[in-house]
This record gives structure tokens, C-alpha cells and sequence, in this order.
């Protein structure tokens, strides 16, 4: 072990992956396989009224045309609520839901059978702002109300901070929905061996919890599903949410052939989570010598129709708050908010990416209201060795903020003993 430390390890995947041996769940194939393919309808809101699906069946090559009523177990999945239909029963929340899934002896026929599938629903109101879904009276997502989840962090007193205030700033501050784009959009073979156990073939981040959910959904022990991590070709959060592996292990398990599914680009963007948008209302004091005195904030989060990660992202947004900052007062609220968007979940920095656009925006604003250089107010702010957080947290170790403002401001050519 000490013969590697300190030398470069190639990494153990790499050979496979660049001479193109690497198997992704598209590359992998059965015989007498099916191809899977989902249908949808393009609307964020409506309620199901019809859904034929026996013209599709008469299609030649096709196998199987499966509805919610074919689903044997629970009818939804979710890493923490398991509420997004499989296939949906009665009422569509998102351009993310399923309605029928098609298994045909050739992509071309899933394709066309799963457009010859009649579906007839009544278009229902719908709320696509978290501020409007948060109002009375706002169209309901889901009947028990918009707000999913709320947090309060509180530390010291807000009036106290304003009172020691020189400065006060108060803005607000939007990030986007944000696409994943991976290069391997979702793909997953599934078929039953021959114990009869559901086994799944899928670029997955989360292979324990797809055991868990497709078990629930076929209404089979997890001892009897088992899940094989492929290749993955990008993930960056999105896989781990259900996409394609409970429809494909259905298909297999009526039909009792294996089948694959494979999204095209159009039905990736439809089929997994996305980054949260957040809007995030900031007031910010700091005394005349730019120490913090309070933060006050709410962050909003657009949660879309579904809970993914959304409480744990929203709970990270808040933690995150205040930034690498000590802040004696602090109020913060944060809210995850149904709406009939894409639904969103985990995505690279999971709630602690977005507020650095509102903290340090704050931060600038405050400098050039004091007089201050950018790198002096953060220089007196900074968390160091023993500070604590605004939840309360000691930090007794690996602080190197210091250390780092140090190097980026001496690369940047300024005065550091000047600014400090």
C-alpha cells in the first residue's frame, strides 16, 4: 500500500471504457428479447378519463400493452415518498408521468403501439410558480397541500443583528431548473432467470434502493429482484430515482421474455429528476468595519410534482445558508413546494450550490456600500478553526477557507496585508 501513495493510479474501468469493451444496459442483449417503450400524454394536469390501448395491441409485433391496472404491487415509487405512479391510474401531476408501457417484438413496433394507444382526459389547473402554489387557493398537486417540507434555523436575535447594523442589504436571487445531460441516456434490460427472480440490468447510483422499489411495486420479495450496476455512462444524481427499471422488470414479468428499454434524448429529458430551482429572498447587515451582524433568508424550492430528494435538498440549502460566514443572528426558512413542473431531485452539491449566488452576491453589495475590497469583507467573515456555525456546529477541524483566500488573493496580484 505505501508503494501508491503519492503515484498516479490509473483507474480500474478506464481500459474497458476507452477501447469501447465497457457494457452499458443498451449494449446487452437476450434471446427472444422485447423492446419496451413508455407513453405518455403532453399536458402537466389532467385527470384520465379513457385509456384504450386495443388498437395498439392489434399492431403486428406487439406483445404486451400494460395500464395501472396491470401493476400487481404498489402502484408508485419515490426515494422518500413513494407516490410517483408507475403508471398512472387516474390523475396526471407532470409531463413526467407514465400512462401505458408497450412491449413489442421491435423498437419500430413499441414505437407505433405506444402512439396508437387512445388516451381521453379532462385538462385540470395547474400551478407551474412554488410562490403561486404556496398562496389559498392555489391549485392543489397533491390534495394534502403545496408545501411539502419547511425548515427554521434560528440563531440569536434578528433585531438585534439590525440594530449593530451600518449596512443593510436585501435582494433576491433565482436559479434555474437545471438539465443533467448525460452522455448514456436511461437504458435497462430486465428479464426473469430461470428461478423465476427479476433480474435487472440498469446504470444505476442506487442499486440497493431499486431492489427495494421494484420489490414493491411487483408485489414480490426483494429477495427475488436482483438489480446489476452496468456501466454508467454519467449520473451526477439523476439515477437515483426510478426511471425505466420497475416498467421494464413488468414487461419481462407478464410477458416472461426479457425486454429493453432505452430512452431517446426527448425521453430522458422527460423520465428523470432535475436540478431545484430556487428563489431566495436575502437581507444581509453588516457593522462599519463589514463584520456580519445578521442574515435573514427564504429559500424557496420548486420541488416539481413529485418529493424526490426535495426535504434533504432544501434542508442542505438551509444549512448552507449563511455560506463559510459567521453570523452571530440568523433566520432562516426554507420550503420545497409542489408544483406541476418536472419533478426534481439530486443533482451535484444537492442544495448547497444554489445559495452561493444569493450569500456572495450579498457579500459584494455590502463591500461596495462600506467602501470595502471584495476580499476584506470575506477575510473578517470567514469561518475559522473554532468557529461556530449558524446550527451550532463547532468546527474543530479541516477550516482551510483561511488558507485559501490567501492563495487566490496573492494570485490575483492584491495586496493581501493591505486588504486584510
Amino acid at each position: 500500500m505505501e508503494s501508491l501513495i503519492g503515484q498516479p493510479v490509473g483507474r480500474i474501468e478506464g481500459p474497458a471504457k476507452v477501447t469501447g469493451r465497457a457494457m452499458y444496459p443498451a449494449d446487452i442483449t437476450f434471446p427472444g428479447m422485447l423492446y419496451g417503450k413508455a407513453r405518455r400524454i403532453p399536458i402537466a394536469s389532467a385527470r384520465l378519463k379513457k385509456v384504450e390501448v386495443e388498437r395498439a395491441r392489434k399492431i403486428p409485433g406487439v406483445v404486451a400493452v400494460l395500464t395501472a391496472e396491470d401493476v400487481p404491487g404498489h402502484n408508485g415509487h419515490g426515494v422518500l415518498i413513494p407516490h410517483m405512479p408507475v403508471l398512472v391510474a387516474d390523475r396526471v401531476r407532470s409531463v413526467n408521468d407514465v400512462v401505458a408501457v408497450v412491449a413489442a417484438e421491435s423498437e419500430e413496433a413499441a414505437e407505433e403501439a405506444a402512439e396508437a394507444i387512445d388516451i381521453e382526459y379532462e385538462p385540470l389547473p395547474a400551478v407551474f410558480d412554488p410562490l403561486e402554489a404556496m398562496k389559498p387557493g392555489a391549485p392543489l398537486v397533491h390534495e394534502d397541500g403545496n408545501i411539502l417540507y419547511h425548515i427554521k434555523i434560528r440563531r440569536g436575535s434578528i433585531e438585534i443583528g439590525r440594530k449593530a447594523a451600518a449596512a443593510i442589504v436585501t435582494r433576491t436571487y433565482r436559479t434555474a431548473m437545471m438539465e443533467h445531460a448525460f452522455l448514456q441516456p436511461e437504458a435497462v434490460v430486465a428479464r426473469v432467470d430461470e428461478r423465476g427472480h427479476i433480474e435487472i440490468h440498469v446504470a444505476t447510483q442506487y442499486p440497493h434502493w431499486d431492489r427495494v422499489e421494484v420489490a414493491r411495486a411487483l408485489g414480490v420479495a426483494e429477495t427475488r429482484v436482483r438489480v446489476i450496476t452496468t456501466a454508467v455512462g454519467g449520473a451526477f444524481g439523476a439515477r437515483e430515482d426510478m426511471t425505466l427499471q420497475i416498467l421494464a422488470a413488468l414487461l419481462a414479468l407478464h410477458t416472461g421474455r426479457p425486454v429493453k428499454m432505452v430512452n431517446t434524448r426527448e425521453e430522458s429529458f422527460y423520465s428523470h429528476s432535475k436540478r431545484h430551482p430556487m428563489i431566495m429572498r436575502y437581507t444581509t447587515g453588516a457593522d462599519r468595519d463589514g463584520r456580519l451582524t445578521f442574515v435573514e433568508a427564504e429559500i424557496i424550492g420548486d420541488s416539481g410534482a413529485y418529493a424526490s430528494w426535495s426535504p434533504n435538498v432544501l434542508r442542505k440549502a438551509a444549512v448552507h445558508a449563511t455560506g463559510p460566514y459567521y453570523v452571530p443572528h440568523v433566520k432562516i426558512d426554507a420550503y420545497a413546494v409542489y408544483t406541476n413542473n418536472p419533478f426534481t431531485g439530486a443533482m451535484r452539491g444537492f442544495g448547497a450550490t444554489q445559495p452561493p449566488l444569493a450569500y456572495e452576491g450579498q457579500m459584494d453589495l455590502l463591500a461596495a456600500e462600506l467602501g470595502l475590497h471584495p476580499f476584506t469583507i470575506r477575510w473578517r467573515n470567514i469561518l475559522r478553526q473554532g468557529s461556530v456555525t449558524a446550527t451550532g456546529q463547532v468546527l474543530e477541524s479541516s477550516v482551510g477557507l483561511e488558507a485559501c483566500l490567501l492563495a487566490a488573493a496573492r494570485a490575483a496580484g492584491w495586496e493581501v496585508e493591505r486588504l486584510k
